[in-house]
């Protein structure tokens, strides 16, 4: 498939900065990224992950937690047995 067109695009320049370093990393160049969003685009007829609006709850969690309001703060262990008694040793 020949690559003949160009796509523009303007982004934050520090968000352009740390995706390519992380694209190198992975061995990729912007483009292949962009070529291989687009490509998933296509096959799945949609965007490839889910876009959602937070409900209000989810919302005033966020604000919260970005605020430092009501921050509870509980141990690995103390989950792992919370997650226990609600769904059960074996899940």
């Amino acid at each position: 498939m020949a690559l003949t067109e160009t796509v523009r695009a303007r982004i934050d320049a520090e968000l352009k900065h740390n995706v390519e370093q992380i694209l190198s990393q992975l061995g990729m160049t912007t483009s292949q990224a962009i070529n291989l969003f687009m490509k998933k685009i296509e096959r799945e007829r949609g965007i490839p992950f889910e876009l959602k609006l937070p409900n209000d709850e989810t919302v005033k969690a966020i604000e919260e937690a970005e605020a430092g309001i009501n921050m509870e703060e509980i141990t690995l262990e103390e989950m792992v047995a919370e997650h226990k008694r609600e769904y059960g040793a074996h899940r």
